[in-house]
């Protein structure tokens, strides 16, 4: 194993935080179990100051998992220094059987992570706290993933060898191959641009129509979309947005954009993206929460905040995206 800041950080940060949830969990059974706010028991009184501290510390391991998504990228972009044959993330991540599933379990974790924080907060906003079993069910969800990444984690810088020689991603990425990556590279541009842009648009209109009314009408087909729009972003990036970047017609990757070269721009693209999926997503996520007494005069502005912090790091992300494509001499046409 590498004797690296990230990797010490990610392995000893995840591991403490694992610790903490699996106590968490231990108190979240008994919620599930005795949770009665009507009751005023002395267990039922203990197990609400337990929450409130509870909680707070758990906020805090989960706002590191988020985090540790990002850095866990930086950190395996920074070892293809180390890596015969790799020149980003890509090849560090493809040096072993564990990089990608742990990339993969990392991303899930981060989604997983914040809605738990965004429920926790409107639980938070209600005095019966209505919604305390189902975050600590969601909880109970979340330990299992946090488990197998940090597993996953752990068996990726472990079997990490300097001396084996790992594919990158010209392999990875190029639109002869058979695997995913090079599928998604062998998209049509033009087509995928008009999605993509289409997409957006959509999205956009949905979002300024669900903050402007709050209607289960615009809420839930926006959610639905934000989170379909990250996929087809997703897919964009690697299509035609990445060889804008690059400005070379056959280079793919979506990970060379996060090093200085390219002025680490991957990384607001990213989070934008991210972000403004996540927010979309959770617009019609509560939505059932509405039909709470307690929480029927609080989702609604909730969920217009989220709509348009949604709207405004899509459109963030699709600026970024847009940079280079009118900023730059290179273009696509006649590929």
């Amino acid at each position: 194993m590498f004797i690296q800041p990230g990797v010490i950080a990610l392995v000893l940060g995840s591991g403490i935080t694992l610790i903490l949830l699996t106590y968490a969990s231990a108190l979240g059974i008994k919620i599930l179990r005795n949770w009665d706010i009507e009751s005023s028991s002395e267990n039922q009184l203990a197990l609400e100051r337990k929450t409130y501290l509870v909680s707070t510390l758990v906020r805090y391991g989960l706002v590191f998992e988020i985090v540790s998504a990002f850095l866990f990228i930086y950190t395996a972009d920074d070892l293809h220094n180390l890596l015969v044959g790799a020149m980003c993330a890509t090849g560090s991540l493809n040096a072993n059987s564990f990089g990608f599933p742990a990339l993969y379990a990392k991303i899930m974790v981060l989604f997983v992570a914040a809605a738990w924080i965004a429920v926790d907060s409107l639980d938070n906003k209600a005095e019966d706290y209505p919604l305390t079993k189902k975050k600590y069910g969601l909880l109970l969800f979340l330990v299992p993933l946090v488990f197998a990444g940090y597993v996953l984690q752990l068996l990726y810088f472990k079997s990490v060898d300097p001396n084996v020689i790992t594919s990158c991603c010209g392999v990875l990425f190029s639109e002869g191959g058979t695997n995913i990556g090079s599928s998604l590279a062998s998209l049509p541009v033009r087509q995928t641009e008009v999605i993509f842009f289409g997409s957006f648009a959509v999205v956009l209109s949905l979002g300024l129509a669900s903050a402007r009314s709050v209607r289960r009408l615009f809420i839930i087909p926006f959610s639905v979309l934000s989170t379909c729009f990250f996929a087809v972003s997703m897919a964009a990036v690697i299509s035609f947005i990445s060889l804008y970047f690059y400005r070379i017609p056959t280079h793919h990757c979506p990970f060379d954009m996060l090093q200085a070269g390219y002025y680490y721009s991957g990384y607001p693209l990213y989070f934008s993206l991210f972000a403004g999926s996540f927010f979309g997503a959770m617009t019609g996520i509560i939505e059932p929460f509405k039909k709470i007494r307690t929480l029927s005069d609080v989702i609604p502005p909730v969920q217009r905040r989220w709509a348009l912090v949604s709207i405004a790091c899509l459109t963030v992300f699709v600026v970024i995206c847009l940079i280079p494509m009118i900023f730059t001499s290179f273009t696509l046409e006649g590929y």
